[in-house]
């Protein structure tokens, strides 16, 4: 998209900076990590997203002489200005050098794994927090909204939010999360020239109220568009309007062309889509198929398909543009290790009184490890610079006395480089909306059935490897004083 990220950040990132920089830390090496805590939509997995919109906001990240200009322009609460003029200046030259790993886009992940690891001078570090929870909490969030609708829709869903997003950048990457999610097209026509993902759409209400008749409002979008015609039925009454479509639709046949569809988007859509399936049978146009909109979600869906209805595809808006039931993801970027002058790695932690908030120390990364049949069998978090106990024994993170031992069996590691010295080594297959759909879509089958349940689903197996949990234990005693 062009834009520019490097003030779409907080205030006191800034200020840490020129903290760093004074007290002569800023080039000091240290490692961040971003996950989150609790799988949004009281889910049982997520679908990880915003790595492309983060591969390019590092790509050519420097601040500008605008930039400069406005920040020196700054004035602290007490007077004077909020910024050093030699901090400004180092600001202006400043060229990224940070390590970026991270889960490659669709890929299935779960609470308290890293999604993010950078690496590098921690004033950089500090520079790119905000901007990347910004990318990643909330196209991951959008995601995971995407692959529960697709997986309760069974037939194909395609994003139509636009209007009802949350702003301009809001949009365009709502959709393309939306298809990286599972989606399988967008209305978004930016977002599809942009990202290289299939458009749809039809017409409005307004279509039809622009003719004298319905019938009339039918035959003349079938005569423009006799490749793509799906009727919208419902701008009067829903059963009138299957009669004037089903004319239209027979009148198509005779000229060896085919009515796509009717949309329905209003009523009781259960009742009126097996009504109109049944009179479009009985007319003959058995392969016009039957779509439905208005603010449908998930639960929505799961009722309507439970209920006998044959829906050839879904438009789903609102509510998953805007992740409509769940604000924000709640993903956080934490610092866990800091880089010693010989070379070597010093453990940092955030302990506070809120077990759920207590860190991870260490230069993480994630091993996901499978079952003999495919399916996977855990994820385990561990230290790259220390070793991993035979066993493959993980520990969860909030109970330990849930624990478990994953032994022999296959693994890879997740996290990916996105960027070296600031520069990104993603390859276009990796920033492609549609392979990382087609990645979500493998990774969901890999989940048993029980995780992939929207009531109470079956919490998937994550854990510290044994000597980092013992690690981080010992860690939280010593500095808490207790013996």
């Amino acid at each position: 998209m062009n834009l520019r990220y490097e003030l779409l950040t907080d205030l006191y990132q800034l200020t840490m900076a020129q903290g760093y920089w004074s007290n002569g830390k800023a080039q000091d090496n240290a490692c961040f990590h971003m996950h989150f805590r609790t799988n949004p939509f009281d889910g049982g997995y997520s679908i990880a997203c915003g790595m492309a919109q983060l591969a390019e906001m590092v790509d050519g990240f420097s601040f500008e002489d605008d930039d400069i200009s406005y920040l020196a322009g700054l004035k602290a609460p007490m007077g004077g200005a909020m910024f050093d003029g030699d901090f400004l200046e180092w600001l202006s030259e400043l060229t990224l050098e940070v390590d970026i790993d991270a889960v490659h886009e669709g890929t299935v992940v779960f609470p308290n794994e890293p999604l993010v690891r950078v690496m590098g001078p921690i004033a950089q570090c500090q520079l790119l927090e905000t901007a990347l929870l910004n990318c990643v909490n909330f196209q991951t969030l959008v995601a995971t909204k995407a692959a529960r609708v697709c997986c309760a829709a069974g037939t194909p869903v395609a994003e139509f939010g636009l209007r009802r997003a949350q702003g301009f950048a809001g949009g365009i990457w709502a959709s393309r999360a939306a298809v990286v999610g599972g989606c399988a097209s967008t209305s978004n026509v930016l977002a599809g020239k942009m990202f290289d993902i299939p458009v749809s759409g039809t017409h409005a209400h307004s279509w039809v109220m622009a003719f004298d008749s319905e019938l009339e409002a039918f035959r003349a979008y079938a005569q423009a568009f006799p490749n793509n015609c799906v009727l919208l039925i419902d701008t009067y009454d829903i059963m009138q309007g299957l009669e004037h479509a089903i004319t239209v639709g027979l009148e198509m046949a005779e000229r060896g062309q085919r009515l796509l569809g009717i949309r329905i988007d209003s009523g009781d859509l259960a009742w009126y889509s097996k009504e109109c399936r049944a009179r479009l049978d009985e007319a003959g146009l058995h392969d016009t198929g039957i779509v439905l909109s208005n603010d449908l979600d998930e639960y929505t869906i799961k009722s309507i398909r439970e209920q006998g209805a044959d829906v050839a595809s879904w438009g789903v808006g609102t509510k998953l543009a805007t992740a409509y039931d769940q604000p924000s993801l709640g993903g956080v970027y934490k610092l866990s290790a800091t880089q010693c002058e010989d070379g070597t790695w010093q453990d940092r932690i955030k302990i506070t009184g809120n077990l759920a908030k207590l860190t991870v120390p260490g230069v993480l990364d994630v091993r996901r490890y499978y079952h003999d049949d495919g399916k996977i069998a855990g994820d385990m978090v561990y230290d790259v610079n220390r070793p991993v106990n035979d066993e493959g024994r993980i520990v969860d993170p909030m109970d330990d006395l849930r624990q478990k031992t994953l032994g022999d069996k296959e693994f890879e590691s997740l996290l990916h480089p996105l960027a070296r010295n600031g520069k990104v080594v993603l390859e276009d297959e990796f920033t492609s909306a549609w392979q990382a759909r087609q990645r979500a879509q493998e990774g969901i089958m890999l989940l048993d059935e029980t995780q992939k349940r929207m009531l109470n689903p079956h919490s998937y197996p994550v854990g510290l490897e044994d000597g980092l949990f013992q690690r981080r234990r010992s860690l939280v005693a010593h500095l808490r004083g207790v013996k």
